[in-house]
């Protein structure tokens, strides 16, 4: 693959991966080399954050580029509508193959169905729901971090594949990349192509590729009614980030040096932090998120930003890299919301709506009044709120 006028661009998009947790960010207990590599050769937007965090919400945001609920989105169960335009379009109409490969979450699913398992993982995403990209292959969900079913443009009923779920799809990329007769990419050059992982999402206790669970060093900020939980949790968790890590990095190392390469997650996991545990809370565990970015014009090697980034935000950046421009964030500021209740255990229990910053961050609950407010640069653990 040679260099192009317009570039190739990789977004590689993990599940439940909290910013704090990489080694990058000082994390003692992240293994995670490859990521940290990523982070000295790019960008690290130290203070991104998602627009909502929880995977649907997050998704149909970070695709279209709008919030939820104007995205059609308000629901855990919402599909993303059908007429939506994504960055798969816009890419589209500027020459670009788009690809998609792994965890989708936006097609309707059954409600009455396990989660965890084969029913949702083996559902078939028809391919009119597969955001405008030309080719798919993944699943719907399911959370089988080991042996996933894959369907999609070449595989029109699901077929399980043995393995560790990160390493499955970064390989399936990876053989893609390094074929210069791929129908996929590289004989429609310049492509855009996303990496969907569902690691480190639950349950924290599946095989992590041989990896072995550590014991961990716990934050301040978790009680100690929440201790005992937290570290068996997390224990597993770091466990999922290292083999995932691995896997990434196997996939970058197949990259040409002028490939645009985005690593980021939908969302955190409080993981005990203030006693809570899961997402949809506004807490820092929860809404912000790595986003590394390598190779894009105006990226500089080894630079920390402060910016207000959001992931909503990834659409606009990654159409400015294909027309050869550089993106600046237009905000001191970015919104975040949670535009319903997600009746699942230990989700957060209201819907509600803010702003964070580097230094502040101020939530409001659903009728307008103010439920928390921290001052980040003094209190980075959030222990105290000034509301009240």
């Amino acid at each position: 693959m040679s260099s192009t006028a317009a570039p190739n661009i990789l977004w590689i998009v993990t599940t439940q991966w909290r910013a704090q947790a990489c080694g990058y960010a000082g994390d003692v207990n992240a293994r995670t080399p490859c990521v940290d590599a990523l982070a000295r050769s790019g960008t690290n937007y130290a203070q991104a954050v998602t627009p909502h965090p929880f995977g649907p919400f997050a998704r149909a945001a970070l695709l279209t580029g709008v919030p939820s609920p104007e995205n059609g989105v308000r629901d855990y169960y919402d599909p993303l509508p059908l007429k939506s335009r994504t960055i798969a379009h816009d890419m589209k109409e500027r020459g670009y193959a788009t690809a998609f490969f792994g965890k989708w979450h936006l097609a309707a699913r059954d409600e009455k169905a396990p989660l965890v398992g084969e029913t949702h993982a083996k559902m078939i995403v028809p391919p009119e729901a597969r955001g405008g990209f030309e080719f798919w292959e993944g699943f719907e969900s399911g959370f089988l971090l080991n042996d996933p079913w894959l369907h999609g443009t070449r595989l029109p009923e699901p077929e399980r594949r043995l393995g560790y779920q990160s390493d499955l799809v970064c390989e399936l990329v990876a053989a893609e990349i390094l074929n210069p007769k791929s129908q996929i990419l590289n004989e429609r050059s310049p492509w855009f192509t996303v990496v969907s992982l569902e690691a480190p999402h639950p349950p924290y206790d599946a095989p992590a590729a041989g990896v072995e669970r550590r014991a961990v060093v716990l934050p301040a900020n978790v009680p100690e009614s929440a201790k005992e939980k937290s570290m068996r949790e997390l224990a597993g968790y770091y466990a999922h980030i290292e083999a995932t890590d691995r896997a990434i990095g196997r996939l970058i190392e197949t990259l040409p040096q002028d490939v645009i390469v985005v690593f980021t997650s939908v969302h955190g996991d409080m993981h005990g932090a203030h006693g809570l545990f899961r997402k949809g809370w506004p807490h820092e565990e929860s809404v912000r998120v790595p986003l590394l970015v390598r190779g894009a014009p105006g990226a500089t090697t080894g630079v920390c930003s402060d910016e207000a980034v959001s992931l909503i935000d990834l659409p606009t950046m990654t159409r400015a890299w294909a027309d050869g421009r550089a993106w600046k964030c237009p905000r001191e500021r970015a919104a975040i919301s949670m535009p319903s209740v997600v009746a699942l255990p230990l989700q957060c229990d209201r819907v509600w709506n803010g702003w964070r910053s580097a230094v502040r961050k101020e939530i409001f609950n659903a009728d307008g009044s103010p439920w928390l407010t921290f001052d980040l640069a003094r209190d980075p653990g959030e222990d105290r709120s000034l509301v009240g």
